[in-house]
């Protein structure tokens, strides 16, 4: 099982839901970066669990502990070793579903795969995996930072309500991580009624980088638009993603979706961002605008049919503590993934000294 992301920037990653701890090394990192543990713990608390009304009841503290490649609060150039504790797990409450496959959940994949599972929260599929995407990501927007790149994220639709006339004014506040717009009280309402329903919704999340310099990508099979697919689509729960007018664009003629250039102030620009950012895989230097599609939490307490390990039908009510909507959690694990495709890419852009 392939545990490793990255070119040159590389983050690997192991532990489980419920097992002691979870953790990671974050390789290829420059020397000579300070590190803001202020910040860094300000981005774990925004995933953690308990860190927002609208998620799961269980509270882990997510505390970061750095083990190597960090001395006197900066980085030395060798790899990042960091470990986050396990301090709230209940794998009792998973016992009475110990032989029976939750629907919507990897647990019939991964019993297909490796002959066993584990039924304690999921262990590598449970969401949980993503705290340590959260700090390889707060490490490689640090590095961003000094090139004046930023990756914000916020939720613009939920349950098929979609967020009305909303700026992008970033950092966005809790519960939703959402944009002020005219459909926010309704759009929280929507993840509390499916709470009370025993049910879960899904939604959508967009993502924008900004300050990212023309030429970064490759042409083929690097595409930069590829890899943040890539990145992207392997955070659990995520089932598609799009790029400027993304489907809507298989919907206009080309020069209605062809984004027109001029100079201004001497510089090459475009009057549009139907690409998104991205043109044959190279980023043009305007904003990168992605949104990504986010499934219901599968882990609901409405009964449901299913199947048992050994072959017999069964039905199925997923008791436990979680989150009727992963959407507000998932905020921080979208830009986490983003910043480190583009971090990667632009160490990869200066090894070859273009």
């Amino acid at each position: 099982m392939p545990s490793t992301i990255g070119t040159l920037l590389s983050l690997t990653t192991f532990g489980e839901s419920h097992g002691a701890a979870l953790g990671g090394v974050l390789d290829g990192y420059p020397a000579g970066i300070a590190i803001d543990e202020d910040f860094i713990r300000s981005e774990m608390d925004r995933r953690r669990p308990g860190s927002t009304s609208l998620g799961t009841s269980r509270s882990e503290a997510d505390s970061v502990r750095i083990l190597s490649g960090v001395m006197d609060g900066v980085s030395t150039g060798t790899a990042i070793g960091f470990i986050i504790e396990n301090s709230s797990q209940r794998s009792s409450d998973y016992s009475s579903i110990q032989h029976l496959y939750r629907p919507g959940h990897a647990d019939y994949a991964y019993d297909a795969k490796f002959g066993l599972r584990d039924y304690r929260g999921g262990g590598r599929s449970s969401g949980r995996e993503t705290a340590c995407r959260v700090f390889g990501g707060a490490m490689a927007k640090l590095l961003l930072r000094r090139e004046a790149i930023s990756v914000d994220a916020g939720v613009i639709e939920v349950g098929g309500i979609r967020a009305e006339g909303y700026g992008w004014n970033p950092p966005f506040p809790a519960p939703l991580y959402a944009p002020e717009n005219g459909n926010l009280e309704r759009m929280i309402d929507e993840i509390e009624q499916a709470r009370r329903d025993g049910d879960s919704v899904g939604g959508i999340i967009e993502c924008r980088i900004r300050g990212v310099m023309a030429g970064l990508g490759d042409p083929v099979f690097d595409k930069l638009d590829a890899t943040l697919s890539r990145a992207i689509m392997s955070i659990g729960g995520v089932k598609g993603i799009e790029f400027g007018s993304g489907f809507e664009s298989a919907r206009m003629r080309g020069s209605a979706n062809n984004d027109p250039m001029r100079i201004v102030d001497g510089r090459p620009a475009f009057l549009s961002n139907n690409a998104g950012g991205i043109l044959g895989g190279i980023s043009t230097g305007e904003d990168i605008v992605m949104r990504i599609a986010v499934k219901p939490t599968p882990s609901i307490s409405k009964e449901q049919l299913t199947i048992t390990d050994d072959g017999r039908d069964a039905a199925i009510s997923v008791k436990g503590r979680h989150d009727p909507s992963i959407l507000p959690r998932a905020v921080p694990v979208v830009e986490a993934m983003a910043a480190l495709t583009i971090a990667d890419h632009m160490l990869v852009q200066r090894a070859y000294g273009r």
